[in-house]
């Protein structure tokens, strides 16, 4: 839905003279210092899959809502190419732009940007309003998104009315009227108080299951990050460091910075059983204690030392490290891993849970301020998780 190459931005009257030393290599600061031109986005290219959610995050200043504003040339990019919806965004002109962000995208913002003159369900058919749609149509459609944000029967209230997390659905209700293929969000949630905010982030995650929508939700809360359940864009000095899954980037933080990043999230609730484990473990391979499995690939149990099968414990591929360790303490041989028929997949060892919590100590302490190296795909940091698995000896005889 959404595909951006080589993206950058830069701010100041100097841009060609910036963009070449950008090319060049040369630092943030360097640019900064010699032509008084910020960098806001180097070099960032971005895939956006249809109905993807993806999480865009960052300390401040580290261009996650430039890049947004971008998508939709909100921002107007210095150089790159951005398609959205297999059109090309950079070559529209100005009434055919206006036109395809009325179309293709919904906005939502930290503040909520609703006009408080007018009515909760005024606020909601506004899109449509503008987009000439019958007063009739607008109704029914800002009624329909009202009631899928749980807003029903508050149509008739002025914002004075509404909580801060009212406000919010508001404004995502107003997004969804307009049926939007694609949903920017914006700090949506970050001016809510924690309780409300842990509620507007479930209410996304099911309307998200629901309608299926392309959202790109900018946010500087890796726990909000995680609860929305989405790939994860870790940004810094305007470049991208990482772009994998919470569990991705969890397992192998790309760079010292993303490590830091990183530190405080208690890994062994998003860490999961199916990346940890050892796939190469070949239950064919005879031997007391080893996973025996049947012909259809479904375990059986472990072998004995009279050749027969005794039943042992398994843990399912999606299962947490939290709720793995239980199994996974008793079991120190161990403990097969299979998915949800029963079918072998591999076995996760301890010093795999373990290596995988050890490599998320905190790195040196200059990672908060180190260059960020150039945007690129790190989705295979997953794989590199399990680089010490093959180490671990054969399950030994019991």
């Amino acid at each position: 839905m959404i595909v951006a190459e080589g993206v950058s931005c830069v701010f100041g009257t100097q841009e060609r003279e910036a963009l070449a030393m950008l090319r060049a290599g040369e630092s943030r600061a360097a640019i900064l210092a010699r032509t008084a031109t910020v960098v806001a986005l180097n070099d960032v290219s971005l895939r956006v899959a249809e109905g993807e959610l993806l999480v865009v995050m960052g300390l401040s200043g580290s261009g996650k809502s430039t890049l947004l504003r971008c998508l939709n040339r909100l921002v107007q990019p210095s150089r790159g190419s951005i398609r959205v919806a297999g059109r090309d965004v950079m070559a529209m002109g100005t009434r055919e732009l206006r036109e395809f962000r009325r179309s293709t995208f919904g906005m939502v913002f930290q503040h909520f940007a609703l006009f408080p003159h007018r009515t909760v369900l005024e606020n909601v058919e506004f899109g449509l309003e503008v987009q000439g749609v019958a007063r009739v149509a607008r109704r029914q459609a800002a009624e329909k998104a009202l009631d899928l944000v749980g807003l029903a029967g508050w149509e008739t209230k002025r914002l004075g009315q509404l909580s801060g997390g009212m406000k919010q659905r508001a404004g995502l209700a107003r997004a969804l009227a307009a049926d939007a293929s694609v949903l920017l969000m914006d700090e949506a949630f970050s001016a809510l108080d924690p309780l409300i905010r842990r509620d507007m982030q479930v209410e996304l995650v099911a309307l998200q299951r629901r309608l299926r929508k392309t959202i790109v939700f900018v946010s500087h809360d890796l726990d909000e990050a995680i609860a929305l359940g989405g790939r994860i864009a870790l940004m810094m000095d305007g470049a991208i460091v990482q772009d994998d899954t919470a569990e991705g980037i969890l397992a192998a933080p790309a760079t010292p910075y993303v490590a830091r990043f990183v530190e405080h999230i208690d890994a062994t609730g998003v860490l999961r059983v199916g990346t940890l484990m050892d796939p190469g473990m070949n239950p064919g391979t005879p031997g007391v204690g080893l996973p025996v499995v049947g012909p259809d690939g479904v375990l059986l149990g472990r072998a004995t030392a009279t050749g027969g099968v005794s039943p042992c414990a398994s843990l399912h591929a999606d299962m947490t490290l939290r709720q793995a360790m239980p199994t996974l303490a008793a079991e120190p041989d161990g403990v097969p891993v299979v998915d949800g028929a029963n079918r072998y997949l591999g076995v996760l060892w301890r010093t795999a849970a373990l290596g995988a919590l050890a490599r998320r100590a905190p790195s040196e302490a200059s990672a908060w301020t180190s260059l960020s190296p150039v945007s690129r795909s790190t989705s295979s940091a997953t794989a590199h998780s399990t680089g010490s698995r093959h180490t671990e000896p054969a399950l030994p005889a019991s």
